[in-house]
């Protein structure tokens, strides 16, 4: 199933979203004009490589490890592949719009980067001597989509489906659909530990408990950064230039 839009209109202009659109975008344009040899060294020294940040952990504060720590934002910027890109990208421009909107701005970058690194870290966790860089932002758009499952449990998802030979679309309440979708990258994480060489990051293939991971701290974290403060995400949704107008003042 693929999302292709929710119905959940905002009322601001998500620049934030857009941004990190753009950034993602740029850093792949980045990355399709490197040789294979750059661009392997390229993820080595910007991905997150669990086996190299498991060593800076064990050398203490140092110019060194700060740079392999930085890693676990960098590491958000970088995909393996245009189905990569393209596939998060779709994700965070149907659903962080959102969320951007409810913690505003400042917040949901904060939120969003957060979310990132500590996915990054959960995918560490169960593979902390794995010499395969770790990356893409998927892990910090699942933080985004774990907080709005809570905060727009109801609304509903376009999502192209596949039947056979046959197309459809349906529209599926955002708590079943990314209910399913958390379930799944759950369900694949608990098989890759018990077959690493087949399914999960073990396997070159997908962080599953990173996407798990930042499902979670998303769920989380959204309500400590606003997610339900209706009256701070009203403020801070709208710009100076975004005032809503002001009532009529009542007919004689």
């Amino acid at each position: 199933m693929v999302p292709l839009r929710d119905e959940n209109p905002i009322r601001i202009t998500p620049y934030v979203t857009y941004g990190l659109i753009a950034v993602n975008v740029l850093v792949f344009l980045v990355e399709i004009s490197l040789p294979p040899d750059a661009l392997l060294a390229f993820f080595k020294s910007w991905a997150m490589v669990p086996e190299q940040l498991s060593t800076s952990f064990q050398g203490g504060v140092s110019v060194v490890n700060a740079e392999e720590w930085l890693t676990l934002i960098t590491s958000q910027f970088l995909h393996a592949g245009l189905l990569h890109l393209g596939g998060n990208m779709l994700y965070l421009w149907i659903f962080g719009n959102n969320v951007e909107e409810q913690l505003g701005r400042v917040q949901f970058l904060g939120f969003y980067l957060l979310c990132g690194v500590l996915a990054s870290l959960a995918q560490w966790y169960v593979a902390p001597e794995s010499e395969i860089p770790s990356l893409g932002a998927s892990g910090a758009i699942a933080g985004v989509m774990g907080a709005y499952i809570f905060r727009f449990p109801e609304v509903r998802i376009l999502t192209f489906v596949p039947l056979g030979f046959l197309f459809t679309t349906l529209r599926i309440p955002a708590i079943l659909y990314l209910g399913i979708w958390f379930l799944q990258q759950a369900l694949y994480g608990v098989s890759s530990l018990e077959a690493p060489a087949m399914v999960g990051m073990e396997g070159g293939g997908v962080a599953y408990w990173a996407h798990a991971g930042g499902f979670v701290f998303g769920a989380v974290l959204g309500p400590l950064f606003g997610l339900f403060d209706r009256a701070s995400a009203s403020n801070q949704s709208l710009g100076a230039d975004e005032q809503p107008p002001s009532p009529d003042p009542p007919e004689s």
